[in-house]
């Protein structure tokens, strides 16, 4: 009897002991409103129990498991983190950007983008996707976040865009000889050159290929924003990306250069400016995705028309900002409409980094609601970036990658300007 009660003792000890230490590394946060689920309802009073970097379950009530680490939110509305689809966190429009290439190294443009990627990290951004930028400052900062040594956000990254010889994505508006030594490493022309920029990206690693398939606002050049590869070489672009199980995303704001993208079998498209009903089909064809990026059309549009537009523009680039920054709310007002799946993305870089939100509030001024601008950053884009096992949503064995506001932002979506309280994988980055 005298063993036998002995060791009952000992196993209730060594079970206490270990439920003590399973709380010890356990956060609980008390959700006063909770919408786990983008698109579904939104609940009263609820626990969201971490461990380590992920969701261990989530509970109706306010649970305080003993030991455990106790967030109160009791009074604030929580959310998953939101993920911009379109960031270029090694740069910020201003004056002299545009000589960044030549004054700035690899090294200089990463220590910028680790604080440009903090500040997105701290306005609510928890992933984001970088598309087009210095392969080895982009990938070295991605490299750096995952590993833990910086603050910022999850990152996908592209490098360089795959651009044609002479367009949006290569060096405009020089010397020649500047232009000629200072060339985009994955500018290329004719099917096969097309191909081995593509691969090259790859072995770099990218993690998605990105495109200039039309002109653009901010290289400057009289080319116009219409198509700017011909057919054979996009089909060589989206077959290689394909075959190394790589998707690819274009820039395209001329509806020439959009439909032949997505007529190539293309995955989705930036900006999207000029897009029409055959556009709308077709991306409902391929499930592809739309990244609208107003709000980097009515930065662009509100600079031009500033006095400061000679310090940051160009004369090409300001003519071109008022032609086109102004198109883009009609633009996803009109894909919206038309059905399209559409992920959040401001094209940050072109906007100042850590002012992402206000691209909701664009989003909603198109006819979406709340709700369904809180989807575009949310289930859509985890959804267009290959996470959605992962983030978009607060559920079991996903990262704790969570937001939250002391206001309800389906009443107001100026709310999320404000981001209170930022935790990615179980880590408090801010909380006031």
């Amino acid at each position: 009897m005298i063993r036998t009660a002995l060791g009952a003792a000992l196993a209730a000890l060594v079970t206490s002991s270990a439920i003590a230490d399973d709380h010890d590394d356990l956060t609980v946060i008390h959700a006063g409103q909770l919408l786990a689920v983008p698109g579904e309802a939104v609940l009263e009073n609820q626990s969201i129990l971490i461990r380590g970097e992920r969701i261990e379950r989530i509970e109706a009530g306010f649970v305080t498991p003993e030991g455990a680490e106790i967030v109160d939110l009791s009074d604030d509305f929580v959310m998953p983190g939101f993920i911009d689809s379109h960031v270029h966190l090694l740069s910020e429009l201003g004056p002299g950007r545009r000589f960044n290439r030549f004054t700035l190294s690899s090294a200089d443009l990463a220590f910028d983008g680790a604080v440009h990627a903090e500040r997105t990290l701290m306005a609510g951004f928890t992933a984001a996707q970088d598309v087009g930028g210095d392969f080895e400052a982009i990938r070295a900062l991605r490299d750096a976040i995952r590993s833990g040594d910086v603050a910022g956000p999850r990152l996908r990254i592209s490098g360089t865009s795959v651009t044609p010889t002479g367009g949006h994505g290569d060096v405009n508006g020089f010397a020649l000889d500047v232009m000629h030594d200072f060339s985009s490493p994955t500018a290329c022309d004719g099917p096969a050159n097309c191909r081995e920029a593509v691969r090259s990206l790859i072995r770099g690693g990218s993690d998605v290929i990105k495109i200039t398939a039309t002109g653009g606002v901010l290289s400057d050049t009289a080319a116009g924003v219409e198509r700017q590869f011909f057919n054979d070489e996009l089909a060589s672009i989206v077959e290689a990306a394909h075959m190394m199980g790589r998707r690819v995303t274009a820039h395209a704001h001329g509806v020439t250069g959009i439909n032949a993208f997505l007529e190539a079998g293309g995955d989705s498209i930036e900006h999207g400016t000029y897009l029409d009903q055959r556009s709308i089909r077709l991306m409902r064809r391929n499930g592809a995705y739309l990244v609208p990026t107003v709000l980097a059309g009515i930065t662009v549009a509100e600079i031009a028309a500033s006095p400061e537009a000679a310090n940051v523009m160009t004369a090409n680039q300001r003519r071109k900002s008022l032609e086109v920054g102004p198109q883009m709310l009609d633009m996803v007002r009109r894909a919206h409409e038309g059905g399209v799946m559409i992920a959040f993305g401001t094209d940050s870089g072109v906007s100042r980094h850590g002012d992402n939100a206000r691209e909701f509030e664009l989003y909603v001024e198109a006819g979406m609601t709340p709700m369904e601008a809180i989807v575009t950053a949310t289930i859509n884009a985890s959804t267009h970036l290959q996470m959605e096992d992962e983030i978009g949503t607060l559920e079991a064995g996903k990262f704790a990658d969570i937001v939250a506001v002391d206001g309800n932002p389906l009443e107001d979506i100026a709310e999320l300007r404000d981001i209170d309280f930022v935790m990615q994988g179980g880590h408090i980055y801010k909380s006031e």
